[in-house]
């Protein structure tokens, strides 16, 4: 069974009475087409109500659908040619990492994005989405190959957080994404960073530092999950919902704040609802993007991007009398 948010339950429901009046009217002699035209309107304006409505929380459950899009689903929508490589030259392959080349309107890009599953078995495979330091470095490996062949760089943000357990800190977890946001600062090629699904804390960052930073309209990016900050915060993780809206960590808030540089519209009820449709806006990003840094000569590119991130957050100096 499809996964049904709680806030769209009237939704859904009165879809199943559309669909049901459609069956009694094609089985039997009854006409029913007055009733399925209303009822029809009525589901229209309610979808546009709640889905126009959204709050932060909202947006957090939709980011977290079981079934919406990944790095691999846009993949192969956007690209052509893309060819995966594994591994990275130190310890082993990470799942929840997808890197490779390929081509973007013919034009030869690095491709890099989280990978997490849409059941139990896909999950575990992937590790939930959550990379290990191996995959951070897989991803460093392929950003180097492309600042030498002089190939765009467009990574895909999907994660709940780097993966806390031991043997991940043990091999250098830290390490790895810290060295992966030095090494991006000076990365001499067009950075395109998308926020697909949940950026979570330094998990996202170790892919995350570039010239233009997009988030799909349902989308999160913060330092820490809803449930962990309120867990923090007020000692209660079921204060979630309380937290989540307190965080500004969905893509209209985190706009306004200068942190990203576009939202990119969703179909109404969110990406999983027409992969295709959604495919095609985050295509039109990236090609303006593209567009636009591809023009810049490698000095004025590494200077938009120290003077973007210098503009990021307010630092306010405390006077000592």
């Amino acid at each position: 069974m499809k996964q049904v948010l709680e806030f769209e339950k009237p939704v859904i429901e009165l879809r199943e009475k559309i669909e049901e009046l459609k069956r009694m009217t094609k089985d039997s002699e009854i006409d029913l087409s007055e009733e399925i035209e209303k009822m029809e309107t009525r589901l229209k304006k309610l979808e546009n109500n709640i889905y126009g409505q959204l709050k932060p929380w909202d947006r957090v459950q939709i980011a977290r659908h079981s079934d919406r899009p990944t790095t691999l689903d846009y993949i192969q929508h956007l690209f052509t040619n893309f060819i995966e490589f594994h591994g990275d030259r130190y310890y082993g392959d990470d799942e929840a990492v997808v890197a490779g080349i390929a081509r973007f309107n013919h034009i030869p890009v690095t491709v890099i994005g989280q990978q997490r599953g849409k059941n139990t078995k896909e999950n575990i495979e992937r590790n939930f989405g959550m990379p290990h330091p191996e995959g951070y470095r897989k991803a460093l490996r392929h950003m180097k190959q492309a600042d030498k062949f002089n190939r765009p760089i467009i990574t895909f943000i999907d994660t709940k957080g780097a993966y806390p357990g031991k043997a991940a800190e043990e091999r250098g977890q830290s390490e790895a994404i810290a060295r992966n946001l030095m090494e991006m600062a000076g990365l001499k090629v067009p950075i395109i960073c998308i926020v697909i699904g949940e950026g979570g804390s330094g998990g996202a960052l170790g892919i995350g530092v570039g010239d233009h930073i997009h988030m799909l309209e349902n989308s999160t990016y913060s330092v820490i999950s809803p449930e962990g900050a309120a867990a923090l915060l007020w000692k209660d993780a079921k204060q979630a919902e309380r937290a989540a809206k307190s965080l500004k960590i969905t893509a209209p808030d985190l706009k306004e704040l200068g942190v990203i540089d576009e939202v990119i519209p969703e179909p109404l009820g969110g990406a999983h609802r027409d992969i295709a449709e959604q495919a095609k806006a985050i295509g039109s990003v990236i090609e303006d993007s593209l567009e636009k840094l591809m023009k810049l000569t490698e000095d004025d590119l590494l200077e938009e991007r120290w003077e973007k991130y210098k503009k990021i957050g307010e630092v306010k100096e405390r006077i000592q009398v």
